[in-house]
């Protein structure tokens, strides 16, 4: 049992807290920067940590030395196991501490977020508040990854349910029912992406009914800070990117590719990405050497170039299959493609690792080893260096090189069993994305959340 079960009636705390320390500069500042400093100073720092959706910078890329270059066991020797319940997602880590969402039925439905000791695992507090899912697919539990900013925690459930926690005790400093105060036009699936930090705002993409698309709270007390668009919500995360000498906030929603303004949510841009039959864009807008890539489910992949000098994108190309089974590019699911070089590397929609030119949508090449080919297969990769770690949807560990010559293993574990609450997916599936932080990984299932130690023996 989780201690210090706290109720949804725990006294707000103050308002007044200051900002979470750290300026705008650090956060400008690329990732290859960011490795370079780190790697000059021998430091770890933040880049050792895990906040929020896909590491530190959202870009899915893993700055630690000292890391394993090959797995030893066909299982990878567990540091410590804790009981959790049912939910999609996946575990954050920052200041020695792990925090990941849940979800019960009996006696009564409620949404639940957690926190334990990094090191160890020991229970350091839970928050439990009544949710009934309404019309959502997939009752499994929460989707969005929480996100951890200084000593704060912002936590996001599939209802709408938003949670400004003080981080090291699980006390309330602000909450808000997103779906009853903004008449959010509910997805089929939920809420899923992930809060955004920007500097003294906390932004999430929610699809309220007046022009509430995306909305910025004060993220120290959660006051409205603005709204912007009338788009439904996708639940695909929303990201920060270099343009034209600006902070620019991507995002793709139920409709189309939008560029704003983070600070006001003013439009710079936007292009379209409609959905052909319904919205299932899961995967993370990807940016790099000014191409910007948006890929769905039903509906392919779009190729924006963004202008260097202006507020402007202009489209490159788009690739869609003739249809859903029969895919040409990369219509990917639950798993975000990266950019090396040249080259996109993701997974499609029925599981097949692909390769393509990054100038035209061309396939290059196809692998069917990576994770097996089933509808909505998944692989979460994560850049560590000159190689990619793959977490795929049986739960396995692999440390790989990607390159347009074809996928190459080096080494492959079992993590952890696949969930079994994901409607009968397969007798089980992997949907979680794990956290890589302090020499090791985390990962959750439907009832538990592991630590494996991953640092060079």
């Amino acid at each position: 049992m989780l201690s210090e079960n706290r109720s949804a009636n725990t006294p707000r705390q103050s308002r007044t807290h200051p900002a979470a320390v750290g300026g705008r500069a650090a956060r400008e500042l690329s990732s290859l920067a960011v490795a370079m400093i780190i790697c000059a100073v021998g430091a770890v720092g933040e880049a050792a940590e895990w906040p929020q959706w896909r590491g530190p910078n959202r870009d899915g890329i893993w700055i630690e030395t000292g890391i394993r270059e090959r797995f030893e066991h066909a299982q990878l020797p567990i540091r410590w196991r804790a009981e959790i319940a049912s939910g999609y997602s996946g575990p954050t880590v920052a200041d020695g501490r792990v925090f990941v969402t849940d979800r019960l039925t009996r006696p009564d439905e409620v949404e639940r977020v957690h926190c334990f000791d990094a090191d160890t695992g020991k229970p350091l507090w839970s928050y439990t508040y009544a949710c009934d899912y309404q019309k959502v697919g997939y009752e499994a539990g929460p989707r969005a990854a929480v996100t951890i900013d200084g000593d704060r925690a912002y936590a996001l459930g599939t209802m709408g349910h938003v949670h400004c926690f003080a981080a090291a005790t699980g006390n309330v400093v602000w909450k808000c029912d997103l779906f009853k105060e903004y008449k959010i036009r509910m997805p089929v699936w939920g809420i899923a992406a992930a809060p955004l930090i920007e500097d003294d705002l906390v932004i999430v993409m929610i699809g309220g009914e007046d022009g509430a698309g995306l909305v910025a709270f004060s993220k120290a007390d959660g006051r409205e800070r603005w709204r912007a668009l009338k788009d439904t919500a996708s639940y695909s995360a929303p990201v920060i990117v270099r343009q034209a000498g600006k902070r620019v906030l991507v995002c793709i929603t139920g409709e189309r590719v939008v560029g704003l303004n983070p600070q006001t949510g003013k439009l710079y841009w936007h292009h379209p990405f409609p959905p052909s039959r319904m919205t299932i864009t899961i995967a993370t807008p990807v940016f790099n050497n000014g191409t910007l890539l948006a890929t769905s489910f039903y509906d392919g992949m779009l190729a924006l170039k963004l202008d260097p000098d202006e507020l402007v994108v202009e489209e490159v190309w788009r690739r869609l299959g003739p249809n859903e089974r029969n895919t040409d590019a990369l219509h990917c699911c639950i798993s975000t493609p990266i950019i090396e070089g040249d080259y996109i590397y993701g997974v499609d929609s029925y599981g097949e690792l692909r390769c393509l030119d990054i100038k035209t949508g061309d396939r290059i090449w196809e692998d069917l080893t990576a994770t097996p080919k089933a509808r909505w297969s998944n692989i979460h990769m994560v850049r560590h260096g000159a190689k990619i770690w793959m977490f795929n949807e049986r739960g396995e560990l692999i440390i790989s090189t990607l390159s347009p010559k074809g996928f190459h293993e080096i080494s492959r574990t079992r993590l952890i069993e696949p969930t079994k609450e994901q409607l009968g997916q397969r007798g089980g599936v992997c949907w979680s994305h794990p956290a890589f932080a302090y020499k090791r990984v985390y990962a959750r299932n439907d009832v538990e959340l592991v630590c494996a130690d991953l640092a060079a023996e």
